[in-house]
């Protein structure tokens, strides 16, 4: 999930709590996020836990007003 905030973009995993990222653009953002998914579960791995399959769905809804 990508969030834009008061000084740039945040982003979090909701199948990998504490997966966290944020960076000045969407671009530096993607980049970060996916490094931080690796790292996270390298660290799962390493710790010898589950990794969680995915459970989150994301859609997009129009409401036609935009």
């Amino acid at each position: 999930m990508f969030e834009k905030t008061r000084t740039g973009y945040s982003a979090y995993v909701p199948d990998l709590p504490g997966c966290v990222a944020a960076g000045k653009s969407v671009r530096e953002l993607e980049r970060l996020i996916r490094e931080a998914i690796q790292l996270h579960l390298d660290g799962l791995r390493e710790d010898g836990a589950p990794i969680p399959k995915p459970a989150a769905i994301c859609e997009y809804v129009e409401s036609g007003e935009l």
